[in-house]
């Protein structure tokens, strides 16, 4: 019978750079442990395939998404078995794995049938680790009119909310996303609310790839020697997106490369256009909470963009009074958050508990999220 507190979470954001694996405890009396966590990169192939399907030009036959399918899947899968075998524990010791697949297009608000796709076989994860799969999240909140994303703001507040104090928790991706945390009140009612503020490393991870060829702008050194661009900042701060109301949700498919271009950024020296972007990261997140929060917030910060030094100086820069600070200083380090979301999405999906927040989704009511894939091992 596996341990009911152990789950594995399975997470790979936008910039398709690795998938985070995580083994979480989450005991029923006393506070959620991070046992064990490990980082698995893609085949350089494959990486090359997830990105380029994030093109609006992009077309692919099924046999080659069904392919992808697989591969990803497959790469989950040694992921899991990594991060299980780190832990050093059985595979009968974990209840199931969340596994967020990964997201290859995010349309909430196509005029037909909004979707959201994530790939990664959860029954060739479920076969290959021995262990029960959790899959296919974000699908159960749009079919009740929410957008699907972003769904780690549940588990913020179960991880992150105060009683004294409201919390504002910026997890910085590809997207960058916000979750909004009042603190506790007395008569029990409580709203968690958020929603995508829009990029965050992506389209700076795009620019330096396709200026200079690399794949990161590591701790926003090339940003830091350009000069902000005023005129193409308000060019980009211009996008409907940014003026829309909540809830929204938004994804590579819409601010990636094609986007930027769009702006003609070849106009400009290329450091420049990546300040720019780095300002634009910052200036669109503090936007976020400084029209949506009450303005005293503690601000944590979460996700891959905490390593870029500069967009946090920025983002605190254009905050001004909030104090900003990481995950880490309340209990989970900020470069595994999402992954320990999906493993208490998991958690959550055995015990029929929901896993959404219809404040931040949109969604009609709260449900139950995800499809369970059984092991033929168990």
């Amino acid at each position: 019978m596996p341990d009911q507190s152990l789950y594995v979470g399975l997470m790979s954001g936008t910039s398709v750079d690795g998938v985070d694996a995580v083994v979480a405890c989450f005991p029923d009396n006393g506070a959620p442990t991070l046992v064990a966590h490990h980082v698995l990169a893609p085949p350089p192939a494959l990486r090359t395939q997830l990105l380029a399907m994030s093109s609006a030009d992009t077309r692919i036959t099924l046999a080659q998404y069904g392919t992808l399918n697989q591969a990803v899947g497959a790469w989950f899968a040694d992921a899991a078995n990594q991060v299980v075998d780190q832990a050093g524990i059985s595979r009968d010791d974990v209840a199931a794995i969340g596994s967020h697949g990964q997201t290859v297009w995010h349309a909430p608000n196509d005029a037909v049938a909004p979707y959201s796709l994530q790939i990664g076989s959860p029954s060739l994860i479920a076969a290959r680790t021995g262990i029960d799969v959790v899959a296919d999240f974000r699908n159960s909140d749009m079919a009740v009119g929410g957008q699907g994303a972003p769904l780690v703001c549940a588990f913020h507040h179960a991880m992150f909310a105060r009683v004294d104090r409201p919390v504002a928790v910026v997890n910085i991706g590809g997207i960058a996303n916000v979750t909004f945390l009042p603190p506790y009140p007395v008569d029990g009612l409580y709203t968690v609310t958020g929603f995508d503020s829009g990029p965050g490393n992506g389209l700076m991870d795009a620019w330096i790839v396709e200026s200079l060829d690399q794949r990161m702008d590591a701790d926003g050194a090339w940003a830091a020697s350009g000069k902000i661009i005023p005129e193409l900042l308000t060019r980009l701060k211009a996008d409907a997106y940014f003026h829309r109301p909540a809830p929204k949700s938004t994804g590579r498919e819409y601010f990636g490369i094609d986007w930027l271009k769009a702006a003609e950024p070849e106009s400009w020296p290329a450091p420049d256009v990546q300040a720019t972007l780095c300002e634009l990261s910052a200036q669109t997140i503090a936007d976020a909470i400084n029209d949506y929060g009450r303005g005293d917030e503690d601000v944590l910060l979460c996700g891959g963009g905490v390593h870029n030094r500069y967009l946090c100086e920025r983002i605190s820069a254009c905050l001004g009074k909030q104090t900003v600070s990481r995950t880490d200083d309340f209990g989970v380090h900020a470069d595994w958050v999402e992954a320990m979301a999906f493993a208490w999405l998991a958690r959550q999906r055995l015990a029929r508990h929901p896993g959404n927040a219809p404040g931040v989704t949109g969604a009609r009511q709260g449900v139950v999220l995800g499809g369970l894939y059984l092991s033929p091992d168990r």
